[in-house]
């Protein structure tokens, strides 16, 4: 693809670099902008500059948050006594869609894949392994996507907590083997959480 402006040239490789876009769409997104106010430019940018410098991570469940403490965790009518598991904040904003869920959240940032060189320690799991131990928790449901990854991630957090008297539990099946969390239809992810099960039943072996 030849360009006539460098300047151009550079916004596309930039854009370009987001998943899911290519050159072709980069350009359109690039075209689009430089038809706009300079005001609206420096808005748009503006707002991604104060995303990246302003952003930070719940102290408690390690969710996207403003503020040191989410608008869940700091939710006095949430039970602080159920923690969901999930990876990422895409999960906890399609849970929370299906208004079928009181309890709080656990970010993991992640789920343990070797062949992408993501092991335990890159995860936020220590955190929720110390919360069990003190006593903070009831029950932990386990909400990973149903592929290989979730369902090894899943294994290692239940071992890691069966010293607890912590009770763990998983989504119902309602969400297919292989789906990602966040494309699973409201009804169908809400009665998966409804409906849970003890984890230890998942097992094919004990």
């Amino acid at each position: 693809m030849n360009f006539s402006s460098k300047l151009i040239e550079e916004a596309v490789n930039e854009f370009s670099k987001l998943p899911g876009v290519g050159k072709r769409t980069a350009l359109r997104f690039v075209l689009h902008l430089m038809k706009q106010d300079a005001a609206e430019v420096n808005k748009f940018g503006g707002a991604f500059i104060k995303l990246r410098n302003e952003l930070r991570y719940c102290e408690k469940c390690h969710n996207v948050s403003d503020k040191p403490i989410c608008e869940v965790c700091a939710n006095p009518h949430r039970d602080a006594s159920v923690i969901c598991v999930v990876e990422d904040i895409r999960d906890v904003m399609a849970i929370e869609n299906t208004q079928q869920y009181r309890g709080v959240y656990h970010v993991l940032g992640g789920i343990i894949s070797p062949m992408d060189g993501i092991g335990p320690s890159d995860l936020n799991i220590e955190t929720l392994v110390q919360k069990a131990s003190a006593g903070e928790i009831k029950e932990v449901i386990m909400a990973l996507s149903t592929t290989m990854e979730g369902d090894t991630t899943n294994f290692y957090i239940y071992k890691r907590l069966k010293e607890s008297n912590v009770t763990v539990s998983t989504i119902a099946r309602g969400i297919s083997i292989g789906d990602e969390l966040e494309y699973a239809d409201e009804v169908t992810l809400g009665r998966s959480i409804v409906n849970r099960t003890l984890y230890e039943n998942s097992l094919s072996f004990k």
